[in-house]
């Protein structure tokens, strides 16, 4: 029996069905339409700026690092472009592997793989990073034709930083190295950060770090119009960048390697300054470092080696080593005693060659003449009983108030950063630096010593030859400075970096011209006669010898006894030509002895070298590198006549 179809019924179903596709169809349309007017009115711009941007790449313009000058010009601190391999990790199938496969093409040595293993550790983004640098034409031609088997790996033309003098002076230029990641948040959290877009590389020590405003420049950019692939199409504007600031240093590089050479093998310090304008002439720390290792990334057999090393080739140590000044403190006592009254150029004391105080015995070195002690004779012939009694009477806190505007314990303000203060004993500094109240007492036994520049003194050589210079400039104080001009790089306009004012520390000119008499006197007739004689000025200076490590009440200095490291360090300070001060210098020996046998002939050839122009032979250079000259051995030569700047070394 045939079904029949409810016609009626269908239709219905059918209309139900259009209507309702058609509400849906409509509903679309009214959304689409929604969402056009959305795109097309309320997110214009924000959509107009993104599909420039697709078409669009803004590419920062690194700008070339300021150079790094001397006083006269010679550059300590350049840049070179060369091509560098460089892979970015996460792009790669596998580091490991890929860096293997790059070794069969690109010559990779065992030092590169740590030099990347360690920017790797350091980087916390997907940078690339280089493996090679200063990649041959040779090589880039090689990679070029095998590119397409590494992904994530690509050849860059970059610039450098090259310091051409290597270990010269590097302790005062410093170095650059990648930012990490410390230094990466402080960029962004300052206004510089845009500056530093593109930039992978800032100043990390000495003048490197402490101008690196200076020395960045400013970077441009390039508006670069992109294909749908990425690629390159055309340059559609650009704001290039502008090179940075040259810095020019107050340093004679010539005098600052002479001094570096005397010092042989040896460790301490010296800083040269003029005192009548605070300008530092050298800054010496030994030993030193090759600035180049920090440039790419240092390896770690390189790291361990510098920072594990019983020199301590990293210590600043102009800056920021401290050590006992031993007598070199004895014209500055002296000062103190005629300032505050306490004594008279005339006042007679007995030196029997030992000091008592409250049942203990300070002794003096066995090779002191002793006998009656005016303030001159007790200066010539460093007299540890004169300053023994002289501190006894000034008191702690008088020798304090003195010392502290001449500069010691204090930060001096040099233009670099990392220069600590030291230590300027007085009893609120004793109550301070110790937490149990038994060590916090001031007893009046460690007094004594503090008079020969022993017990609680510690100070760096910055502090003492700045301290040299204000005597040698009649009691007027001037900042160090190091950093004298800076020169655009593009107009090569020069800009004197002015000094700040000097200040007048208001002593008497009589009481100034009694010390500066007295150490003219130590070099005339006293313990650096030997020393200056011959010499074609009329210097005035002070030997001292300063304690490594303290001995016991009865024990006696035995120095062929000892450990190198625990032997006493040999000190001078000086100033020249006593009539008319050009420089004035402090230099410390570590572990060498007895001020004249090693840090007053460095001293001598230093002001032979700026007030006549002349450099040691190579056989006397020798012998003071090794501690074993006085004064000049053989015919100095002509420091004019001398090639320079000296061919650098071999990288």
């Amino acid at each position: 029996m045939t079904e029949l179809r409810n016609v009626q019924a269908d239709l219905a179903r059918f209309r139900t069905r259009v209507f309702v596709v058609s509400v849906v169809v409509l509903c679309c349309f009214v959304l689409l339409a929604l969402r056009v007017a959305y795109l097309q009115i309320v997110r214009h711009d924000d959509l107009r700026a993104q599909a420039e941007s697709n078409r669009t790449s803004i590419v920062p313009i690194v700008p070339n690092r300021g150079l790094i000058e001397d006083r006269n010009g010679v550059v300590l601190a350049t840049n070179y472009s060369a091509y560098t391999l460089e892979v970015t990790p996460s792009k790669t199938g596998g580091v490991e592997k890929t860096i293997d496969e790059l070794a069969s093409v690109i010559d990779i040595t065992p030092r590169d793989r740590r030099r990347f293993k360690k920017l790797m550790e350091e980087s916390k983004n997907f940078e690339s990073l280089p493996i090679r640098t200063r990649l041959t034409d040779a090589e880039v031609a090689r990679f070029a034709a095998q590119r397409f088997r590494f992904p994530g790996v690509e050849i860059k033309a970059r610039l450098f930083r090259s310091y051409p003098y290597g270990e010269l002076a590097s302790h005062v230029i410093g170095y650059i190295g990648r930012i990490n990641q410390s230094e990466k948040e402080k960029i962004e959290d300052s206004d510089d950060q845009a500056n530093y877009r593109g930039t992978e590389y800032i100043g990390k020590l000495g003048v490197e770090q402490s101008f690196e405003s200076t020395l960045h420049g400013v970077t441009g950019v390039e508006r670069i119009e992109t294909s749908a692939g990425g690629r390159a199409v055309r340059k559609l504007a650009s704001n290039p960048s502008t090179p940075g600031n040259v810095v020019v240093l107050s340093i004679d590089i010539k005098l600052q390697k002479l001094i570096e050479d005397m010092f042989g093998t040896r460790r301490g310090a010296l800083v040269a300054l003029d005192p009548k304008t605070g300008e530092v002439l050298a800054f010496v720390s030994k030993p030193t470092f090759d600035s180049n290792l920090f440039v790419e990334g240092i390896d770690q057999e390189n790291w361990q080696m510098l920072n594990e090393s019983i020199d301590k080739p990293l210590l600043n140590r102009a800056l920021r080593g401290t050590y006992p000044p031993g007598s070199t403190y004895k014209p500055f006592m002296a000062l103190a005693a005629l300032e505050t009254g306490a004594r008279t150029p005339q006042t007679l004391i007995n030196d029997p060659g030992f000091y008592m105080f409250g049942g203990n015995r300070f002794g003096s070195p066995e090779n002191e003449k002793g006998g009656i002690m005016d303030m001159r004779r007790a200066i010539v012939e460093s007299s540890n009983v004169y300053f023994y009694s002289l501190a006894n009477e000034l008191g702690v806190d008088t020798m304090h108030d003195f010392m502290k505007p001449l500069g010691f314990g204090q930060h001096t303000g040099i233009d670099i950063h990392g220069e600590v203060r030291g230590v300027l004993p007085s009893q609120e500094w004793k109550r301070k630096y110790y937490k149990r109240p038994e060590q916090q007492k001031w007893y009046a036994g460690e007094t004594i010593s503090l008079g020969i520049g022993q017990g609680y003194n510690s100070f760096t050589m910055l502090q003492l030859a700045q301290a040299v210079a204000i005597v040698a400039n009649n009691g007027v104080k001037h900042k160090p400075q190091l950093v004298i001009a800076t020169q655009d790089a593009t107009t090569r306009i020069r800009t004197p970096l002015p000094p700040e004012p000097p200040v007048d520390l208001g002593y008497k000119p009589e009481n100034v011209a009694v010390i500066r008499d007295a150490m003219v006197g130590v070099t005339q007739g006293g313990t650096g006669t030997r020393v200056f004689a011959g010499a074609g000025y009329v210097s005035g200076g002070k030997t001292g010898t300063a304690q490594a490590v303290s001995l016991g009440k009865n024990q006696k200095y035995n120095a062929s006894a000892m450990e190198e490291h625990q032997r006493d360090h040999s000190l001078y300070v000086a100033f020249a030509p006593a009539a008319d001060p050009k420089i004035a210098l402090a230099v410390i020996v570590e572990n060498a002895g007895f001020g004249s046998a090693s840090a007053a002939p460095i001293a001598r050839r230093a002001f032979d070298y700026w007030l006549m122009g002349q450099y040691p032979s190579e056989e006397d250079l020798a012998a003071v590198s090794k501690g074993q000259a006085t004064a000049p051995i053989g015919k100095p030569r002509v420091a004019a006549d001398l090639p320079w700047p000296p061919a650098p070394p071999a990288r």
